[in-house]
């Protein structure tokens, strides 16, 4: 084809909503060789029968950022271009039908204003005026978003293609991308050919942006990068016009899995239903353009039935559409963007969850930041495509999973809630031993954990609520026992990553900020930080060798930390490989716990031979193991690893020893709640990539007297102008409310900024939170001095604010 080069700086596959507003973004970065190809024609595929629901709100802060600029952005796409968008402002209604459900949608409208979006709790009286056709007999509560909208989703698509081809970007339509040629760790090019075979070339290329929706998957794979989604069968109906029908807001029963919008004097009511269908195991149909799939009214009847009576006008409207199309959904419900791990040219914005259209802008905004400054402009770790483990790509997980997913969009949030489907694929050696003891578990990147352990005669399952849950009294007896005792937990999930080589300890003090020339066998607790000093990840480094050492992340980051060091490992002589599966690790903490190690161990647990913060080769009852004494709960303790053959040698040691000393078997949860009052910090919540290492409060793990550092200028530069914010410690008055994350920080009156994470605090005796605050000019003292509160579902709760730890401030319970 005459129109499509040989050479471009990046192709686009796929010309959906997401491929087109990432073309716009990178022309208006100024970039103006950039190629889009669509295999068929723009919007073919799933945005073309979007329900164009526009909202602000999202569960983080940035993704809300994102959302509002989406909307921003499509306000003003028409002026442009030319192009309708249909975009309107006509607001959202959220209803709730159960007590549970009022406060999820209450304490999502106190995070709404932490994030400056405009909300209102409002009145049944007030739903019926907004939205004078609802029964609202059972509404329990509501939440209106006066600048919620909805558009045309297809054309917000083209007159962003518009705008692309404005500022110089090439569109194709017709143009499959028949193969990926790969060198190494990099795309040169692309194979294309025409929709009818009458064509055919190749583009060679800087990169790629796989943007190909429900086809994410498989254009991943021949870009050898996983892209974890399936597609799901998504039904609405839309009525005959309805008399006397005028603008509404968009609303949402999400009890009853439905939302509704008023288009054109017409209704169109939606599903995410609980048990979802997914669809093509065997592959999409390469003919698929603008197609529908298979009525099932069955399927689709329970949530009609209940809309009718929710709606008694739809019972006297006919039905002018029953529409079936597919949707692309992830393991977790969110997006995927960013750089694929796998290579150093593939970027990803692919399986959008059915929240396409109110993503798409945003999105495309980050990414091109992202791919123009090769550093993301803010946190994205919610969406991150690194977040992904590999066996996540599996099709039959992903089929499975998927039958969970959009159901999810509209069920209840609870706190702690856990998949139901696709479970077990990842056990440590200890899974058998820790379900036998009442273990209840939990997933968390493929890995099944212990989250917290259930009494005799109790049932081992999660009892979901807002208020304490089924669990919160063994958590507390779990948190006392590490307090006061003794207890044991599984943290063989967290990742290993061993570094290796004759530069380890070289590439090691350049990629991180701690110091590493150290003795072997001593720890180090450090982050690996950006070019801002914000923190890329939270990990120990431990010693082995004078040649290797082994990093220790979490779970849910270890392919996210391997990444940045393979990328950032330039011309360093290092090894660098995961070694997570093949050690088991048992946390043994608590004042007992030194006791408990010198009943099972001829080895010397003192501190003058294994101070806090070394490692030292052990023998354990028959066999060998590592501790290291370090400790994310608080307490002195030790966490050992055991090769994965003798983990459950080593674990019926420990527990056998124990019971002379009531050790107790603890859970995740347990070690949240320890974690959360020593103020101990949990990376992805409290740090991220744009939380700098100094207001976080890390300064005394970066050692700036080396010489050539990831981050070490931004560090230097923050000291030199002072900080902006600072990460307090706070603590409710009143022990009755409980802190989960996202409830708005109030200072003196005003809201300032909000929780980043939150737990119970069982020994201090209140919840607990820690949350950024601004402090721009100001000294401790005068931020300390100020009165605090926490918005908790609409009701301000007095706080103590500290800088410090509130439990054990001067760490003396870790050293003895």
């Amino acid at each position: 084809m005459a129109d499509l080069p040989n050479k471009a700086r990046v192709v686009i596959i796929g010309g959906g909503v997401i491929g087109c507003s990432v073309a716009y973004h990178l022309t208006k970065k100024g970039w103006n060789d950039v190629v889009l190809l669509e295999r068929k024609q723009l919007t073919s595929g799933t945005t073309w029968h979007a329900a164009g629901l526009i909202a602000q709100l999202r569960a983080t802060a940035n993704m809300t950022k994102l959302a509002k600029y989406s909307q921003e952005l499509y306000g003003e796409l028409e002026a442009e271009t030319g192009v309708a968008t249909g975009f309107k402002r006509n607001g959202s209604i959220t209803v709730a039908l159960t007590e549970e459900r009022k406060e999820e949608i209450y304490r999502q409208a106190a995070m709404a204003r932490a994030f400056g979006v405009e909300v209102h709790e409002i009145s049944n009286e007030r739903v019926a005026e907004l939205y004078p056709h609802l029964n609202v007999e059972d509404v329990k509560g509501a939440v209106h978003l006066p600048l919620d909208g909805q558009g045309d989703p297809a054309n917000i698509a083209l007159a962003l293609a518009k705008g692309a081809r404005q500022r110089g970007g090439i569109v194709k339509e017709r143009t499959k991308v028949t193969n990926i040629v790969r060198q190494g760790r990099k795309v040169t090019g692309v194979d294309w050919a025409s929709d009818d075979g009458s064509e055919s070339g190749h583009i060679e290329c800087d990169m790629i942006v796989n943007c190909a929706g429900m086809w994410g998957h498989e254009v991943g794979r021949m870009s050898n990068t996983n892209v974890p989604l399936h597609a799901c069968e998504h039904f609405y109906i839309v009525t005959e016009s309805i008399d006397g029908l005028t603008q509404l807001p968009v609303l949402r029963v999400p009890d009853e899995c439905a939302y509704y919008k008023e288009d054109a004097g017409k209704i169109l009511l939606g599903a995410f239903e609980p048990n979802a269908k997914p669809w093509a195991m065997k592959g999409i149909p390469d003919t698929f353009e603008f197609d529908q799939l298979p009525e099932d009214f069955d399927h689709f009847e329970p949530i009609l039935e209940a809309a009718c009576e929710r709606m008694p006008m739809l019972a006297e409207a006919g039905i002018h559409t029953f529409f079936n199309g597919p949707e692309s959904f992830t393991p977790d419900d969110a997006y995927h963007l960013g750089l694929a791990p796998e290579m150093d040219n593939v970027w990803v914005a692919a399986g959008f969850n059915s929240i396409g259209i109110q993503s798409a802008g945003g999105a495309g905004h980050a990414l091109a930041e992202w791919m123009d400054s090769g550093e993301k402009p803010f946190d994205l770790g919610d969406v991150d495509i690194s977040r992904m483990q590999p066996f996540q790509g599996n099709k039959q997980y992903l089929f499975e999973r998927s039958k969970e997913t959009l159901g999810l969009l509209y069920a209840d949030h609870f706190p702690f809630r856990q998949k139901a489907t696709a479970r077990g694929v990842r056990r440590t050696p200890f899974h058998h031993h820790l379900k036998e003891n009442g273990g209840v578990f939990g997933e968390i990147a493929g890995w099944e954990r212990a989250n917290w352990f259930a009494r005799e005669g109790q049932t081992p399952e999660y009892e979901y609520s807002w208020k304490r849950q089924n669990f919160f009294d063994n958590v507390a007896e779990e948190h006392n026992a590490i307090r006061t005792n003794v207890g044991m937990y599984d943290m063989s999930s967290f990742g290993k990553i061993r570094v290796e080589g004759p530069d380890a300890c070289a590439f090691m003090n350049y990629i991180g900020g701690g110091q590493y020339d150290v003795p072997v066998g001593k720890i180090v607790y450090t982050q690996f930080l950006n070019s801002r000093a914000g923190i890329e990840a939270d990990v120990t480094v431990t010693r082995m060798s004078e040649t290797a050492y082994l990093v220790v992340t979490p779970a849910a980051t270890r392919l996210a930390d391997e990444t940045w060091m393979r990328r950032n490992q330039g011309n360093f002589d290092v090894v660098i490989t995961d070694v997570t599966a093949g050690e088991g690790v048992l946390a043994v903490m608590g004042p007992n716990a030194r006791k408990l190690l010198q009943m099972v161990s001829p080895n010397d647990f003192s501190n003058e031979v294994n101070p806090f913060g070394t490692a030292q080769e052990i023998e354990l009852g028959m066999g060998l193991a590592r501790v290291h004494r370090v400790t994310y709960v608080g307490e002195l303790g030790w966490e050992i690893y055991v090769s994965s053959d003798m983990a459950g040698h080593a674990f019926e040691v420990l527990h056998e020893a124990g019971q002379d000393l009531g050790l107790k078997l603890c859970g995740m949860h347990m070690m949240d709640t320890c974690r959360i009052e020593k103020g101990f910090r949990h990376f992805g919540h409290d740090i991220t990539a744009e939380d700098h290492v100094l207001e976080a409060g890390l300064g005394f793990a970066v050692k700036t007297d080396k010489p050539d550092f990831i981050g070490r200028d931004a560090v230097l530069r923050k000291k030199e102008e002072g900080l902006k914010n600072r990460l307090l410690q706070f603590k409710l008055t009143d022990a009755e409310p409980l802190l989960y994350h996202n409830e708005p920080v109030i200072r003196d009156g005003e809201i300032v900024g909000y929780l980043c994470s939150g737990s119970y605090g069982h020994h201090l005796g209140a919840a607990v939170g820690l949350g950024y605050v601004p402090c721009e000019g100001e000294t401790a003292a005068e931020v300390l001095a100020s009165t605090y509160e926490i918005d908790v579902m609409g009701t301000r709760v007095k706080a103590e604010a500290s800088l410090k730890p509130m439990y054990d401030p001067k760490s003396e319970r870790v050293k003895v």
